[in-house]
């Protein structure tokens, strides 16, 4: 848990006046990993990380949303992150795409190459475990027109432990239908993302304020570990 005075102890800080943090206030609290998580990895599918670990502006010219040093930078903390959700034995969560089908809408000048067969796959460091949950969706949400619902239920999962990509588009759609369906919601900073790190700052800031609880993921994986830690106090007793 993280308390109300490290509230806006995040990326935007350099993003916002004094005044408009003050202006926004009335929505500070202690901030937390709800009960019984789950970990929740959205679309760190590999045509993200395409083109290497260099500036977007760079890597765009030859792959179209490729997310660059941004992408990269999120690999090892969310490695981290996935080890202690196993160690803590929660369920994990993964969303991505089958193919790309054309149901998706799209704005008339975005302009998209042909994708790789292995596109929509699962980045190797994070790939899917037996046990694990992955939910293959046509919209930025993760719940809608997903059986979302039916499997959290199905795992007793009761909070979502949330990181991925982008950070204002799929992850923020999949947060707001998290909160609006009662769900507690974690974002982990570090593991989160997007090609254009001002999008990045103000949807951490907007979600932090109004529908999650933005986390470092040394909090989280304190928190983890704790779990771990009950885990095999019960085992030994």
């Amino acid at each position: 848990m993280a308390k109300a005075s490290e509230f806006e102890n995040h990326c935007w800080k350099d993003m916002f006046s004094k005044e408009l943090i003050e202006q926004s206030s009335i929505y500070v609290r202690d901030t937390l990993v709800g009960d019984k998580p789950g970990l929740l990895l959205v679309d760190l599918y590999n045509f993200v990380y395409d083109g290497g670990n260099r500036p977007v502006h760079e890597v765009e010219k030859e792959y179209s949303l490729a997310c660059g040093e941004y992408a990269w930078n999120a690999i090892e903390p969310t490695k981290r992150l996935i080890a202690a959700a196993r160690a803590a034995k929660i369920p994990i969560i993964y969303s991505t795409r089958k193919v790309d089908t054309g149901a998706t809408v799209s704005t008339k000048s975005q302009k998209r190459r042909p994708r790789k067969p292995d596109a929509y796959d699962i980045w190797p460091d994070f790939a899917p475990q037996p046990g694990d949950t992955i939910v293959y969706k046509e919209r930025a949400s993760v719940f809608y027109g997903t059986p979302m619902i039916a499997k959290l239920n199905h795992l007793g999962v009761r909070s979502l432990i949330v990181c991925g990509e982008s950070t204002s588009g799929c992850v923020r759609n999949t947060v707001q239908d998290a909160y609006m369906n009662g769900y507690h919601v974690s974002i982990v900073e570090e593991c989160t993302y997007d090609r254009n790190i001002v999008c990045h700052k103000v949807n951490l800031f907007d979600m932090h304020h109004k529908y999650a609880d933005v986390m470092n993921v040394d909090e989280v994986i304190a928190h983890l570990n704790g779990l771990a830690g009950q885990l095999a106090l019960a085992k030994a007793g």
